[in-house]
């Protein structure tokens, strides 16, 4: 189900937005859908007992990513609004940019030591000079790029990065599996930005992959926020949201459930393979006593080696399945509980953003008198919720796509895996069968 679906609209032709109360305002053409209203989605209904002219300004408008807007003709095939009604064509024919990472190094030097992943890059998009990229990039460089991508497209989901420092049951954090899970994680991570329709065409992003020497881009720190970047990080907290759309309320909610069901496999799941750990310890010491025994036992030699072999393949069936547990089902939980709460984290800012609008709304309807048009602070501030809607929705229905994919092929490989430990179970306690049973009679 989309998110639109949750939220009571088709994805197609979402419903106009509830009123956050008793009164609802006339609609607002939003400015960035002069040309394309009925595509753009949803009307804003921002906020009760107040009554706002349909005339709006038509200048100074931006994007999300400070990129100004002719509202006077019809939106370019690259703006963000079409490349979000491309989100759901993208396919493997469509895309123009692929990156991988592998390749991990470790390196000790005096005062740190670290690891390092060679990000490759291939794509046919103009903006780039080279058909091909291959860059080193340490954990704290991702990081960097994730921390730039919050603040330059605060409208838009960004995907999570693996925990920094521990995860759960690995100790040795340059150890060979937890170097190839956080490997799987890193580019799973620039995957998905690569795959976005605008996070792809994020300048920082260009510079992650590109850039020779990108401590000199860090150094640049704020520099390069975008005027939406900047409007949103400095919302004051002194804004209060009377209430937010049912849409969003009802996304609010699913996701508050969905980390809580998440949250609650991950711990079982961890406990399983804690419990199935301690029964290796167990079958590890339990299989060979069956081997010793064997020497004492002539008649029963064979057999007794039959056990203890057939205890010995289901020892390493067990590992295997506790390896493909660890490095495969545990890191998608725990990737998906981290998504959610970056979603949580763009509906509080898009509450924060409407919060603003209703107050600064009320504050022109109170002192207006009867003049006809709403100052262009408003203006601007009403286009930053729809927006925020917009981006939201659209990254919205991405995420669930995206979930519904990898939680069947998650899903798919679990059952396979146990399917084949069993099978390899079965095999090895029947192979002991004709031990016991074509003995013949000593005379």
């Amino acid at each position: 189900m989309s998110a639109a679906t949750a939220g009571g609209g088709g994805a197609g032709t979402p419903k106009a937005l509830p009123s956050s109360g008793p009164k609802s305002l006339r609609e607002m053409p939003h400015p960035l859908a002069a040309s394309s209203s009925e595509e753009a989605g949803a009307e804003l209904s921002p906020s009760p007992d107040l009554q706002l002219p349909r005339s709006i300004a038509e200048k100074d408008l931006s994007l999300p990513n400070g990129t100004p807007v002719d509202t006077s003709s019809p939106a370019s095939s690259s703006s963000l609004l079409n490349r979000l009604q491309l989100d759901d064509d993208l396919d493997g024919e469509m895309r123009d940019l692929f990156v991988t990472v592998d390749d991990p190094k470790k390196h000790v030097c005096t005062m740190e030591t670290y690891i390092t992943y060679r990000v490759t890059t291939k794509t046919t998009r103009a903006e780039f000079d080279l058909p091909e990229y291959s860059m080193r990039r340490r954990y704290q460089d991702f990081d960097w790029l994730r921390n730039k991508l919050e603040e330059s497209q605060p409208t838009h989901l960004i995907p999570p990065l693996p925990e920094k420092f521990v995860v759960k049951g690995v100790v040795d954090r340059f150890s060979e599996e937890f170097v190839e899970t956080r490997r799987k994680a890193l580019d799973k991570f620039l995957k998905r930005i690569a795959d976005h329709p605008v996070l792809s065409f994020n300048e920082h992003f260009h510079v992650f992959l590109t850039a020779k020497d990108l401590n000199a881009y860090k150094k640049q720190g704020m520099a390069l926020l975008s005027k939406m970047g900047e409007s949103v990080k400095y919302v004051t907290g002194s804004y209060k949201l009377r209430s937010r759309p049912l849409e969003f309320a009802a996304i609010g909610e699913y996701l508050d459930t969905f980390s809580l069901k998440l949250g609650t496999i991950d711990r079982i799941a961890q406990r399983i393979i804690k419990e199935e750990i301690e029964y290796l310890v167990e079958l590890r010491e339990y299989g060979p006593i069956y081997s010793t025994w064997s020497a004492l036992e002539r008649d029963l030699s064979e057999p007794l080696e039959g056990v203890s072999a057939c205890i010995g393949n289901c020892c390493t069936a067990l590992e295997e399945l506790s390896e493909d547990m660890t490095e495969d089902f545990l890191p998608v939980l725990r990737e998906y509980i981290l998504y959610s709460e970056s979603m949580k984290n763009v509906l509080k800012k898009r509450d924060q953003v409407q919060a603003e609008y209703e107050a600064k709304l009320e504050a022109v309807v109170l002192k207006r008198e009867d003049r006809p048009k709403v100052p262009t602070e408003v203006e601007r501030c009403q286009d930053r919720v729809e927006c925020f809607n917009a981006d939201l929705k659209a990254d919205m229905d991405r995420w669930q796509s995206n979930k519904r994919q990898d939680f069947r092929q998650l899903l798919m490989g679990m059952a396979d895996k146990n399917i084949q430990y069993y099978e390899k179970c079965l095999t090895a306690w029947e192979s002991i069968i004709p031990l016991l049973q074509d003995k013949p009679e000593t005379k």
